[in-house]
């Protein structure tokens, strides 16, 4: 059986970031049944009801993954800061410590709203 692209980029992650990325790839597919996973731009992107929702990446210098939420713009929360977008705003995910699960559902239900 051929392993398709999507799990290919966790496979071949080196720990922690690999942990980290399963596990919030679990989190994020978990949260609503109108979340799909996809491959695009090369990195895993997750869609909700059709439209994109948000993406798992890891930082360049610190390789330290990272939540980037589309039409995110204008949602405010101490956990997010502004990229190099200006419509995607990013969420930390420090590899060393539980994953916040609350925080990353509670920004969920704010962009919810904008679809």
């Amino acid at each position: 059986m051929e392993i398709n692209v999507i799990d290919q980029f966790f496979l071949k992650q080196t720990e922690p970031l690999k942990g980290s990325f399963l596990a919030l790839r679990t989190i994020i597919l978990a949260w609503d049944s109108d979340i799909t996973e996809h491959w695009k731009y090369k990195l895993p992107f997750y869609y909700y009801q059709g439209k994109p929702f948000c993406y798992l990446w890891k930082d360049k210098k610190t390789n330290e993954p990272y939540i980037g939420l589309v039409r995110s713009e204008n949602l405010v929360h101490p956990s997010l800061f502004l990229g190099s977008s200006k419509r995607i705003k990013k969420m930390r995910i420090d590899s060393s410590e539980d994953i916040p699960v609350q925080t990353i559902y509670t920004l969920f239900e704010e962009m919810r709203k904008r679809y």
